[in-house]
Order: C-alpha cells, then structure tokens, then sequence
C-alpha cells in the first residue's frame, strides 16, 4: 500500500481508537485479552481499509469492522475451556473515603451485559454509544424495526438479570 493511504489509516484509528477500546472492554475481561483484540481489531481495519468506499461515517465502518472481528472471536472462544480470571481474584486495597458506586454499577453493568448473546452485546454497546437506530441497523446489517425490537427485549432481560 501507498504511504499516503497507510497514513489516513493511521490518522483516522487514532482518532477514533476509543471504539476499538470500548469494543475491546465489552468482549474481554482482563488486561491481555483486551490487548489482543485490540490488535486483532486493528489488523482486521488494516486490512479492510483499501476496500472502504466511504459510503458510511469512518467510525460507523470502523464500529462494524471492530464489532465482527469481536463476534468471531467471540464465537471461536466458547468452544475452549474458560478458566478463572486472575484479575477478578486478586487482593484490591480501597481508601476509606472513596464511594466506588459507579465502579460497582458498572461492574454489575459489564456482569450482565457479559451473559448476552454476542449480536445483543453489541447492540447494547452502540445502544449506550448514543447511536441512533439508523446507525445500529447499519452497523449491524439489520432493519431499524429489527434493532428497536431487540433492544426492548435485551432491556427487559438486563432489568431481569440486574434485579433478581
């Protein structure tokens, strides 16, 4: 590839890296997951680039692109063996003085959000992004009646997993 195309790619993950993050924060769980999706992420843009038309916003393809290479690995993984997640059993020391409710209701949040589907898990992600359905039905490939149908019945299940 060109220099001038590879520095647009460049510029523009930069600039929008942040999708690629919060996409990493919703299919993982510790630190070395995520960077490994990240860079899978990345490698997966890269190599998609030369074939974006534009028709959609950058960051639309790039939540698309993000979003499938998620969902893929996603899929392989539950045909492995899970196993104890370190992070989650380690010893945290917390000042006294700290009010950690948000950390806590975000914590619930990505607890519930874990135990979806993959396609609900990325719906609700663009969902809490402020996409507007259009977008999510674009993103996803799926009808914008699809995307609000979903969303209603992805709401009722967290309110159900939130509050036994």
């Amino acid at each position: 590839m060109n220099k001038e195309l590879e520095h647009r790619f460049v510029e523009l993950l930069e600039k929008h890296q942040n999708i690629v993050h919060k996409v990493c924060r919703l299919y993982t769980n510790n630190y070395d997951a995520h960077n490994d999706l990240f860079q899978e992420i990345t490698i997966q843009l890269w190599r998609a680039y030369p074939k974006f038309r534009g028709d959609a916003k950058f960051s639309t393809w790039m939540y698309r692109v993000g979003l499938n290479t998620a969902i893929t690995l996603y899929r392989k993984s539950k045909r492995t063996i899970n196993t104890q997640d370190f992070e989650g059993v380690a010893f945290k020391m917390k000042a006294e003085d700290y009010d950690d409710t948000e950390e806590q209701q975000l914590k619930m949040l990505y607890k519930a959000v874990h135990q979806l589907n993959d396609i609900e898990k990325a719906l609700v992600f663009l969902y809490l992004e402020d996409k507007d359905y259009r977008e999510i039905s674009e993103t996803l490939g799926i009808s914008e009646v699809n995307a609000r149908v979903k969303m209603n019945r992805i709401k009722t299940k967290l309110r159900t997993i939130l509050n036994p």
